[in-house]
Parts: C-alpha cells; sequence; structure tokens
C-alpha cells in the first residue's frame, strides 16, 4: 500500500501558480502616453516644415517688429521706459500665450483622435501633452524675444523675476482653463473656432499691449479692467519697469478666470468625451 505522502496534492498550487503578474503604475503608464503624444507632435508639427522651431520665434518677432516700428514713427518715446520693441513685446508675448494655448489644448481632441483609440492614451494625455509642449516652447520663446530686445539696445535694468514667472505662469494657466473650455466647444459646435478667432483678434488692442491701463481714458478704464489679460500684461511689466507700479492688478480676479472655465470644460470633456471623438 503506497503512502499517502506520495501522491501528489493538487489542493496546493505549485509555486508562482495564481499570483497576480505585476502590473506597471497608472501613473508610469500616462507619463508615457504623455511623453510619446509629445514626440508625436514635435515631429509632425515642427519637423516636417522648413525652419522648424524657427518659426515659433520669427513670428511674434515680427509682430513685435512691426509695432515698435509703426509707434516710434508716431510717438518720440513710449509710455514706459525708453525701449518701443520692449514695450511692445512685454505685452504682446502675453496675448500670443493665451491664444496660443487656449488653441492648441482647444483642438487636442481632434488632434490626437486617431490616438485615443488606444485603450493606453487618454483624453487627458492628449491636453497634457499639448500643454507640456506648448507652453515650454512658448516660455522659451518669450525669454529669447525679451532678451534679446534687451541686449539689441543695451537695456541694463534689473528684472523683477517673480513677477515676470508669476505673469507668465498666470497667463498659461488662464490659456489652460479656456483651452479646456475649448475643446468641448470646437468639437460640439464647429462653428466656434471661428467664433474664437473673432473674439480674440482685437485683445492686442484691449489687453495693455499698446496703451498700458493707466493711459487710457477713464471710460476705457472702467470696462476693460474686467479683461484678465490687461490684468497679466500688467504684472509683466511691473517686472520688467522698476519704477513702474500698476495698483490695479487683481490675482484673484485672474484666478477665478482661471478656474471657472477650467472646472467647466473639464466636467463637459470628462462626460462627453467619448462622444465627441466619435464625431
Amino acid at each position: 500500500m503506497s503512502d499517502s505522502n506520495s501522491i501528489p496534492s493538487f489542493a496546493e498550487p505549485p509555486p508562482g501558480h495564481g499570483r497576480a503578474l505585476p502590473r506597471r503604475p497608472i501613473e508610469s503608464l500616462a507619463l508615457r502616453s504623455i511623453i510619446a503624444l509629445i514626440l508625436r507632435e514635435m515631429t509632425t508639427r515642427f519637423g516636417r516644415r522648413p525652419g522648424g522651431y524657427a518659426w515659433a520665434i520669427l513670428q511674434p518677432l515680427f509682430l513685435i517688429i512691426i509695432l515698435g516700428t509703426a509707434w516710434s514713427l508716431l510717438m518720440r518715446t513710449p509710455s514706459l521706459g525708453t525701449s518701443f520693441l520692449l514695450y511692445k513685446g512685454t505685452g504682446l508675448l502675453i496675448v500670443l500665450t493665451f491664444t496660443n494655448i487656449g488653441s492648441v489644448i482647444g483642438q487636442g481632441l481632434s488632434y490626437s483622435k486617431s490616438l485615443l483609440f488606444y485603450p493606453g492614451v487618454t483624453w487627458v494625455d492628449a491636453l497634457l501633452a499639448r500643454f507640456v509642449l506648448n507652453g515650454l516652447l512658448l516660455c522659451f520663446t518669450t525669454f529669447i524675444i525679451l532678451a534679446g530686445i534687451m541686449s539689441y539696445e543695451g537695456i541694463r535694468t534689473p528684472l523683477d523675476w517673480p513677477k515676470v514667472l508669476l505673469a507668465m505662469g498666470l497667463t498659461l494657466a488662464l490659456g489652460a482653463g479656456m483651452g479646456v473650455l475649448n475643446c468641448y466647444l470646437f468639437s460640439r459646435i464647429p462653428v466656434y473656432s471661428n467664433i474664437w478667432r473673432i473674439l480674440t483678434a482685437p485683445l492686442t488692442i484691449i489687453s495693455g499691449v499698446i496703451i498700458h491701463y493707466e493711459a487710457m481714458p477713464e471710460l476705457a478704464q472702467r470696462y476693460l479692467w474686467y479683461n484678465p489679460l490687461l490684468h497679466l500684461t500688467g504684472i509683466m511689466r511691473d517686472g520688467f519697469y522698476p519704477l513702474y507700479r500698476p495698483d490695479y492688478i487683481s490675482i484673484s480676479y485672474v484666478m477665478l478666470w482661471i478656474m471657472v472655465p477650467m472646472v467647466l470644460g473639464l466636467l463637459l470633456v470628462r462626460k462627453y468625451n467619448k462622444d465627441l471623438i466619435n464625431r
């Protein structure tokens, strides 16, 4: 009679059997998706055009030169400082950063639609990838242009870096908030992309690029104060002009403009993202 101990027991699984395979952290998968989307956009958007990244610097630079030259023919000195180029640049680059971020994030779902059918890629990854790439590019462009202007014109004024960085950070956040809301509106209402371009066209005039807040007529000040970009151009110039002290700025008001569109946009895109992708 055989010993019961010699009979193999099937009640106990062999070593390693039934153990869950190690899973990659969700954060790791999301990071890889975002990096892949960034590399894809770098290749498709900048790598296939002659000049590539140079156009990101040359386009706003040309606008600044045109504005600065035109106003130098009309006025002897700018409203602040001695450089028309720096005065226009510190305002125009804030407006361009906002409109660019608002547009590219708004087009995030349509731009990455073919990749969003893969299980490892989410709509959040697509929007974050566009924000990171374009945000870094716009910050780099802004500092290169303004540093180049100061070097070219021999301006040695010390900068208030916390205020400069605050202006850029709030501008990126404001663009991201509007961009997330645009992401829903661009897909749901196709004609809204044209409305967005119409709404943002006069921002150069009403956001303190040409004339800063204190130099505006009293009636214009009363109404244009509600434009959050006017506060951001004021913060930016406060960082570049030591004697300029704008007392109209309200950071809490700008934060309200950041949070309301962003929260509303996130709720709408989260609820309807599948429907928007399949449109």
